[in-house]
């Protein structure tokens, strides 16, 4: 659905996974100057909305997802996956919970709703989307709702929640404060005529995605594939939880947490800025050295402090010290890492190894009780 926040004055629409909303206003560095300041927000209405209600909400979800959500308390926000039975992700929420209805803000929105309408059973639970009626607002703070404030959700990133675990390297990225404010969708003009009556500033994706990458936040509909574990972006942080009940997938989780290794890592790039052209998403990445395949960027910003950065997914075994090349319409782009999830691929409450492992107790193919790899 179009926005009709595209209308006001300077905007230029987005493309890709944020088509529909604007990519910015006119002034893109004062527009994430604001949202690095506090004072910014973002037009969110191409982002897809789920309601769950029914007494058995929350135990429900619960019983499905990988985040403790069984006891979320009306107005406490966490984060969820559904992954596929190996492990692999397949729809990642937001989620809130008001007292009689769970919310879930999504980019598969009608993918996850069939998922969980299949589910249903004879619990007492309902789901709908809702994304034609309901629209998100980002707003660069990290307050929760306050009484008589709209449904909120505050992004926990870049901390470990009950039950997570890190697998970050070096530098845990620029703060980036972060929520989602549910608004009605007819009532979108409003509610951003209002915050700019307040003083607010109205900034657009290309800032947003700039804060995000900077703070080396993964966002499924750009970093995630159809092999994507949690543990390859450090995911476990804010969106799994280790020592919760079974859920489709948990054996995956639980086998690269405890004697593997992920395949792939999530990495920060800086990006030569001496070009006019920078690499696309999807763009292929090569060792300077060697030539050989290293993996690919998801995301490419151009940040008002850093210039061009980007998000990549990469093999594991990558040096981080090694010079990357990002394929582009001008030729090869240089591009130096920034590790954000661990090159060992152990987070950092991976049990000890128990020692050799004895012949023919091998944890599936490429996995050994004594650490072995998961395959891609």
């Amino acid at each position: 659905m179009t926005s009709p926040l595209l209308s006001r004055h300077g905007a230029v629409e987005a493309s890709g996974p944020d088509a529909g909303v604007a990519w910015h206003y006119g002034d893109p560095v004062g527009e994430q100057r604001a949202l690095a300041e506090g004072r910014g927000f973002v037009d969110q209405s191409h982002l897809g909305v789920v309601t769950v209600t029914g007494p058995d909400r929350l135990s429900w979800l619960n019983s499905l997802s990988t985040q403790e959500v069984g006891s979320l308390a009306p107005g406490e926000s966490a984060e969820f996956m559904i992954l596929s039975p190996q492990g692999r992700i397949e729809h990642v929420a937001a989620l809130v919970d008001d007292g009689s209805t769970a919310w879930l803000i999504t980019e598969t929105a009608a993918g996850l709703a069939a998922f969980l309408d299949r589910m249903r059973f004879m619990l007492r639970v309902e789901v709908a989307d809702v994304t034609s009626e309901w629209t998100a607002l980002g707003e660069s703070v990290s307050r929760p709702a306050a009484e008589g404030e709209p449904v909120t959700w505050v992004d926990p990133w870049p901390g470990v929640t009950s039950g997570g675990t890190s697998y970050s390297v070096g530098s845990l990225g620029r703060a980036r404060p972060w929520r989602l404010v549910l608004v009605p969708r007819a009532s979108l003009g409003a509610e951003a005529d209002a915050r700019l009556e307040a003083g607010w500033t109205l900034a657009g994706t290309w800032a947003a995605e700039a804060e995000r990458v900077a703070a080396h936040r993964p966002r499924a509909a750009t970093e995630v594939d159809d092999h994507s574990l949690p543990h390859e972006y450090d995911w476990l942080r804010t969106a799994v939880h280790l020592h919760k009940g079974c859920y489709r997938g948990q054996e995956t989780v639980a086998k690269v947490h405890n004697v593997g290794r992920p395949p792939r890592r999530l990495t920060f790039l800086f990006l030569d800025g001496s070009s006019h052209v920078l690499p696309e998403a999807g763009a292929e990445l090569t060792l300077e050295a060697t030539g050989a395949p290293a993996g690919r960027i998801t995301t490419v910003a151009r940040d008002r402090e850093d210039g061009p950065i980007a998000l990549a997914v990469i093999k594991r075994s990558v040096d981080p010290s090694a010079t990357l090349l990002a394929a582009s319409d001008a030729g090869p782009i240089s591009a130096s890492q920034e590790p954000i999830v661990d090159p060992s691929g152990f987070s950092v409450d991976r049990p000890p190894p128990p020692g050799p492992t004895m012949k023919g107790l091998l944890m599936g193919k490429g996995c050994a009780a004594d650490g072995g790899d998961i395959p891609a």
